[in-house]
């Protein structure tokens, strides 16, 4: 790969902190006081605080409004879920999954609050315990809430390019490559899928070489890329 050192990718926090900006979904499971389970897709209705928690509009669900009524004054312990789906229509479209463990309670009128002791970030089958101090502090990527945008722009109006990008990924074997898609994109970089014979794809980051501060700087970021690629192709 293109600047294969870690500054190049996002930090595990910075990433957790870029779906939380990006998703508009959350799963929250929660224990009640008589120990049943519950269940909630939230759609849509939560923020995040500067304190890291995560406040929620009532999803009135009669359930869980009788479950609150009954816990205790620390809220109900919850674990919170949230899936990091690539915008494009690709197989194996999740990214990432981003977890937390805490309490959920009232915090006002139709306002709930969930206030995460413990975060788990998934990726390639290998799970990261992530500082919540850490987390706390990583800001999210500033193109998370156009990536959807920019990728689909990628996938459905250049495929000619990402052949040239991909080049500069180093000794790859392309031999057997039926498609080439852009799977993610942050202010760092890109990602792109091989999707190859026999079901199987191999995901290629290649990096910028230096962050896009915004959405106006993507295509910069990229054309700078595209002219390395035109060099090596004219040694």
């Amino acid at each position: 790969m293109v600047n294969p050192v870690a500054h190049q990718e996002l930090t595990p926090a910075e990433r957790a902190r870029t779906i939380l900006a990006a998703a508009d979904t959350l799963t929250l499971t929660l224990t009640t006081a008589t120990e049943a389970r519950l269940r909630l897709d939230c759609v849509g209705l939560y923020a995040v605080d500067a304190a890291s928690r995560l406040v929620l509009l009532d999803p009135a669900d009669d359930r869980l409004t009788e479950a609150l009524g009954t816990a205790p004054h620390s809220g109900l312990a919850a674990y919170a879920e949230f899936t990091d789906v690539a915008p494009v229509v690709v197989r194996d479209r999740v990214r990432a999954r981003l977890a937390f463990s805490g309490r959920l309670g009232n915090a006002g009128p139709d306002t709930l609050v969930f206030r995460p002791a413990r975060a788990a970030f998934a990726e390639d089958d290998a799970v990261r315990v992530l500082d919540m101090t850490e987390l706390a502090a990583a800001a999210p990527d500033p193109l998370a809430k156009v990536e959807a945008e920019l990728l689909s722009h990628l996938d459905t109006g250049h495929a000619d390019l990402l052949v040239q990008l991909v080049e500069l990924a180093g000794d790859l074997d392309l031999s057997d490559v039926a498609d080439i898609r852009p799977v993610r994109l942050d202010r760092k970089g890109l990602v792109l899928r091989l999707e190859r014979a026999a079901l199987e794809h191999e995901d290629v980051r290649i990096a910028f070489h230096a962050p896009a501060v915004g959405p106006h700087e993507v295509g910069h970021r990229i054309q700078e890329l595209l002219d390395v690629a035109a060099a090596r192709a004219h040694r």
